[in-house]
């Protein structure tokens, strides 16, 4: 009996440490390290890119156990940016990201499932979450890569990521209609959180 309340107590204090192992990031907003980048066609003759200037978001992760990991990201969909200011706002209308009324984009992971490595040796994962757009909230799945992590010049320790995925206009509610070659949006994650101390 001894010898099962020792090994019950034993694995208990094991699961423990594996799960304290997780550590919590923010970030890095502060030092701009964090982007999230889309490109859709223009009627089908060209591409049109831009960017979010304004994003937070915080994760936990350990590199022993990524299908532990999660992730919460907000982006400031006022802050979309195409290098041209009339266009900008038009994407903040009523017409697309409706930014008056739903002034917030967001991402909460609901599981991590590592893939295997890319072709410089760095863990790849499928990462799936729920992506919320204009108040309507649609099921995606990133296509992620843990970049590496480690300590920084000043004094603090990082881990970095980035990912794709693709999603669809005509799923987030009713937009303005460019086509159906316009349909489809790609997006490019890149961001780097700095450990809680």
């Amino acid at each position: 009996m001894l010898k099962k309340t020792l090994a019950a107590l034993a694995i208990g204090s094991a699961v423990l440490s594996a799960n304290v192992m997780a550590a919590d990031y923010t970030v890095d907003k502060e030092g701009q390290h964090a982007f999230v980048d889309f490109k859709i066609s223009h009627l089908g003759y060209s591409y049109i890119t831009g960017t979010f200037k304004d994003i937070d978001g915080k994760f936990s992760f350990d590199a022993a156990k990524p299908e532990d990991s999660k992730i919460e990201f907000n982006v400031n969909t006022a802050s979309v940016f195409t290098n041209n200011a009339e266009r900008d706002k038009h994407i903040s209308s009523k017409d697309f990201l409706k930014v008056a009324d739903f002034p917030k984009a967001t991402f909460k992971s609901t599981s991590v499932k590592t893939t295997g490595k890319n072709a410089d040796g760095k863990v790849t994962a499928d990462v799936a979450g729920d992506l919320t757009i204009a108040g309507v909230t649609k099921p995606v799945v990133v296509k992620a890569t843990f970049l590496g992590e480690g300590k920084d010049p000043w004094g603090g320790y990082r881990a970095g990521f980035e990912g794709t995925t693709s999603i669809k206009r005509s799923d987030f509610g009713k937009m303005m209609d460019l086509g159906p070659q316009s349909d489809a949006v790609d997006l490019y994650i890149t961001f780097e959180g700095v450990k809680a101390k």
